[in-house]
């Protein structure tokens, strides 16, 4: 068991694979247990779901910069970025980064938008002239930077997917046009909780493509019948919330929120660079790092490490529950 920053976590030495599934602390895996224990014993009903998606969705906000009012819910990232692609206009110009995740990616190249991958560092400089530029805050391949203020200067519309960054990362995105992040990686919630945070004039143009119950106005009188009664905010783009996922989510993100996350940022990236120190690289500032050498990954999982394989490279990222020791241990496989 290990204590950080005033949470436990029952987390392994050695674990380093957050940027896949990030390791909740105790008292978010106690309330989902708790309340898969009402499930199966009949104390549970559907409405008592309702605050907490809503204390989560207001942590959300909190994180990202943007009121609760302009957060929708949803179950995954492709599933909140297909609403942003069936919002822009026919034939859509989008422009992504080269080796993008492809939930930012596809959904706009499967409404038939023309999208057009270029290097990271030159998204700002091609920015101009297209309808919109969808990128992750941190790439989830190796961890690279997007040069958000330099985005932000180009007046282009833009998606941001912060799932890499947001938890670790202080992030005020609230200028962007849309932030879209899935829960259960830097989030340390249940997967099956994604969040879209939504600009005003954003909100305007969007389509709800998965129009529900959920996302009436008055949810609980919404559930048969027309007429169309959606909210009047980003709830009209919320769908029907994956129950337990938010119950964690609702413990999770209120404490994250509740951070100094410069101080976490300072201790994920301090442990990520000292791998790279040692290894005889130059620090990146980071908490994903990736590593290219012959036999690296083997290497790693025979001295315990668990870590990600993505395009050719291994992984590693480093959350606030990582310590020095996962440091040594990854140094030591490597020496």
């Amino acid at each position: 068991m290990r204590s950080a920053f005033g949470q436990e976590f029952d987390v392994p030495l050695g674990y380093l694979n957050t940027p896949s599934i990030g390791i909740p602390p105790t008292a978010v895996t106690d309330a989902v247990i708790d309340s898969v224990h009402r499930w199966r014993t009949g104390a549970d009903q559907p409405p008592l779901f309702d605050e907490h998606v809503a204390v989560a969705r207001a942590a959300f906000g909190t994180l990202v910069g943007m009121p609760a009012e302009q957060v929708a819910i949803g179950s995954s990232v492709s599933q909140l970025v297909a609403v942003v692609a069936a919002s822009l206009p026919r034939n859509s110009r989008v422009l992504v980064a080269r080796g993008e995740f492809t939930s930012v990616s596809f959904p706009f190249a499967a409404q038939g938008h023309t999208v057009t991958e270029v290097g990271l560092d030159e998204l700002v400089s091609a920015a101009s002239g297209y309808d919109l530029v969808a990128v992750s805050t941190v790439q989830s391949a190796d961890g690279r930077i997007a040069d958000l203020e330099g985005l932000r200067a180009t007046g282009v519309p833009v998606l941001l997917d912060v799932t890499q960054s947001l938890g670790w990362c202080p992030l005020d995105v609230g200028w962007a046009d849309w932030v879209v992040a899935a829960g259960y990686k830097w989030l340390l919630s249940p997967r099956g909780a994604s969040w879209l945070a939504c600009s005003t004039g954003a909100l305007e143009r969007a389509v709800p493509i998965a129009a529900n119950w959920y996302a009436g106005e008055d949810r609980w009188d919404a559930v048969y019948d027309l007429p169309l009664r959606l909210a009047s905010n980003a709830r009209a783009l919320d769908t029907s919330p994956v129950w337990l996922s938010h119950v964690g989510a609702a413990v999770a993100l209120p404490w994250l929120a509740s951070l100094d996350l410069v101080a976490v940022r300072a201790h994920n990236t301090g442990l990520a660079d000292a791998v790279l120190i040692g290894l005889g690289r130059e620090p990146e500032g980071s908490a994903i790092i990736a590593i290219d050498r012959p036999g690296a990954h083997e290497r790693l999982v025979n001295a315990g490490v668990v870590t990600g394989l993505r395009a050719g490279k291994v992984r590693l990222g480093f959350h606030l529950y990582s310590t020095s020791d996962d440091v040594e241990l990854v140094l030591e496989a490597l020496a």
